[in-house]
């Protein structure tokens, strides 16, 4: 380190001696948080028994700093561009494979070439503020060097970025996606288009104080409110977007909206003079925390501006390594999307939940219909398998099969057991609506999951109890008819192998089917999403010549029907898509990929025992039943499990009292097993909840 403030000369500006100065700086392993402050204080130490090498330092930084341009490091680092979602995703991946050329003109070409792994924010954030302020002030001797005042070269770059991001603020916050869902906007005057004329103003009357023409601005506090009133519209679009569905151009303009007023309100903190604008980063007040030498002068605007710096120089120095950074994309812009496709997927969740005993009977019902039909189709995989067609041709017919018929199943309102987890995990999840996990009522969670539980358990009985039968009366009927059994001795011994869950992958393929029921799940979410931001119903009742043909009120009602059932169909069509290819890909490809449904299963085992005449013993029969049950757990578990984690992470909870919440469902069954599995006659009323889930006071009407 030493060898290196020796060779830097303070009248060049370039770089390289500033890489290695950050190379002798960081540790070998992100981690080391003792090595990385020992590091810095060394440096410190170093530059204070040395003031011409400090001076020299000082110069060459300026020096480095001056030859750069620096309004697009606060305006692009951190901040997503307005190119949108794809050209964002494709621009990413393009430079993780071959990183942009650097040049010598941009000060984050500059950081590119000192900070080029991605880890350095790691050791740089753990090194406390107060080590690196301590080092700055070595460095500088004069504070204001590198903070606000005459002379600082850091400042025309920072108005720049301010009048760059409010001139694009104003830009995205007149885009017709937005317009759409705030109309307000073009009634009213836009806040998007006055925080850009106060910038401005505020700009001008800046740049007339640093020339000296005049001796006082007002403060920034009148932009900090248009900058609220720009947030609380897109509040409101967030918002609207949860009942009027979103689109991924829509979602990427509210996250690169909400970056840009964010970084604004930074900037605009750390250039205002007057020294009365609050501090408005709790990233600043974190700094100072973690600083007590400078928590007796928090009070001081220098103290907090200086803060604040550092909060926005780790904040950048983080977001500069994260920039190629695939990942952190879908993590800024999918949260808002999958929270609408779980948003619909919870509503649906709420049919799929009894609160009787009177609703139980008929979820039974409703699967018990589901079940007659899987019966039926599970013959007519059968019959197809035996035309011997080619591979692609087979998984066409196979995917026929099932998309026909568990569309067939919603348009008669009957149930698939395995189809609700899915929807159930999204309900229990909007019911988890305390992000700290504090105020969540566990009793009332756990009379929710119990819900769920009997009602599964229910639907799930109701789909075997007729899915068997049917399966056994069509074997039998096609012996009658035909004279031979619909499968062969060797194909029944066939099909229960296949449910075997000991000598075969089966609960592995259930798995695998469960992964189809939870992408199956996410589908019908989104379509029903697409239906309500598309307005089906508005466009369908807008098709005259349809409407000449089957009259204007049918056709009113099929748009309202289309738009309230799309997801549902769609989600049914590519279920189906799934379960029919998967077991042909497994082949194309040579992997042991395949799918083992629990209904299916058990029709397939009433087929086979015809087929071996009812000459079956006990401990295959047993040993079939178990892989019947082994099935459905795990069709159930991986799909309502992959569907809670979702809906938990699009509302962005943390659910920490899982061992407490078992243990109110353990007493539950002890205390009334009878009530656990069946419910109640009469169970009280459900309590009321606002908008975000929350329970209403009592009394509330």
């Amino acid at each position: 380190m030493l060898a290196i403030l020796e060779r830097i000369d303070p009248y060049t500006s370039n770089i390289d001696l500033l890489v290695e100065l950050f190379n002798s700086l960081r540790p070998k392993r992100p981690q080391d948080t003792a090595t990385a402050v020992a590091n810095v204080r060394t440096l410190r130490q170093l530059l204070q028994g040395n003031p011409g090498q400090t001076r020299a330092l000082h110069e060459y930084l300026l020096r480095v700093l001056a030859a750069r341009r620096h309004a697009s490091l606060y305006t692009d680092i951190g901040v997503l561009s307005n190119s949108g979602f794809f050209t964002e995703l494709k621009r990413r991946i393009a430079y993780r494979l071959l990183p942009p050329a650097l040049g010598d003109e941009y000060l984050n070409d500059a950081l590119d070439q000192v900070l080029y792994l991605e880890t350095d924010y790691l050791w740089i954030s753990n090194v406390p503020a107060a080590e690196w302020l301590d080092l700055f002030d070595v460095i500088a001797r004069d504070p204001i060097e590198l903070a606000v005042g005459d002379g600082n070269i850091m400042l025309p770059g920072v108005l720049d970025a301010i009048r760059t991001l409010s001139y694009r603020v104003c830009a995205m916050g007149l885009e017709p996606e937005l317009t759409r869902f705030h109309s307000e906007i073009e009634v009213f005057q836009s806040p998007f288009m006055v925080q850009n004329m106060e910038v401005n103003a505020y700009l001008d009357a800046y740049a007339g104080l640093l020339q000296g023409e005049t001796e006082h601005i007002e403060d920034a506090r009148h932009l900090l409110v248009m900058l609220d009133q720009c947030d609380a519209v897109i509040a409101k679009i967030r918002k609207k977007a949860l009942y009027q569905g979103t689109s991924i151009a829509l979602t990427y303009l509210l996250v690169a909206l909400a970056q840009s007023i964010e970084r604004l309100r930074k900037l605009l903190f750390l250039v205002d003079i007057s020294g009365e604008l609050p501090a408005a980063d709790p990233a600043s007040l974190a700094v100072l925390a973690s600083d007590p030498a400078t928590q007796a002068a928090a009070t001081q605007a220098s103290t907090l501006r200086r803060a604040g710096g550092v909060a926005l120089a780790l904040e950048l120095i983080r977001a500069h390594n994260h920039k190629y950074r695939v990942s952190d994309l879908f993590s800024d812009n999918i949260n808002l999307l999958a929270r609408n496709v779980t948003e619909n997927a919870s509503r649906t969740g709420e049919h799929y939940i009894a609160e009787n005993r009177r609703e139980m009977g008929a979820m039974f019902l409703s699967s018990a219909g589901a079940g007659v039909i899987i019966g039926f189709m599970a013959m007519f995989k059968i019959l197809m398998s035996y035309l011997r067609s080619a591979p692609l041709v087979e998984a066409f017919m196979f995917s026929m099969n099932y998309s026909i018929g568990f569309m067939f199943i919603h348009l008669l309102h009957f149930t698939v057991a395995t189809k609700q987890p899915a929807m159930t995990a999204s309900r229990i999840a909007a019911g988890l609506h305390s992000k700290d996990g504090r105020n969540i009522d566990l009793d009332s969670m756990a009379e929710l999951i119990n819900k769920v539980f009997r009602t599964q358990n229910m639907a799930v009985l109701g789909n075997i109890a007729t899915a068997i039968p049917t399966a056994w009366l069509i074997a039998l009927g096609y012996k009658a008819i035909t004279g031979h059994h619909l499968v062969t001795p060797e194909k029944a011994m066939h099909l229960l192998h296949d449910i075997d869950p000991i000598g075969t992958p089966a609960i592995f393929y259930a798995m695998i089917a469960g992964v189809c029921l939870f992408v199956a799940g996410l589908i019908s979410g989104y379509y029903d999403n697409q239906a309500l931001y598309t307005r089906w119903a508005q466009r369908i009742a807008q098709l005259r010549g349809l409407g000449r043909v089957i009259g204007q009120e049918r056709l009113v009602r099929l748009g309202l029907y289309m738009e309230n059932n799309l997801g549902g169909l769609m989600g049914n069509f590519y279920f189906g898509i799934l379960l029919g290819t998967i077991g042909t890909l497994g082949f194309l490809i040579g992997l042991p990929i395949d799918i083992r449904h629990i209904t299916f299963s058990a029709a397939n085992f009433a087929t086979a025992l015809v087929g071996l005449d009812h000459h079956m013993s006990w401990q295959l029969a047993v040993k079939s039943l178990a892989g019947i049950f082994a099935i459905g757990t795990a069709n159930l578990l991986v799909s309502f499990g992959l569907a809670l984690w979702v809906a938990l992470r699009s509302r962005q909870v943390r659910f920490k009292h899982g061992l407490q919440l078992l243990k109110i469902l353990g007493k539950r069954f002890i205390r009334s097993p009878i009530l656990f599995f069946f419910g109640s006659k009469n169970p009280p009323p459900m309590a009321l909840e606002d908008e975000s889930g929350a329970p209403l006071p009592k009394g509330t009407k």
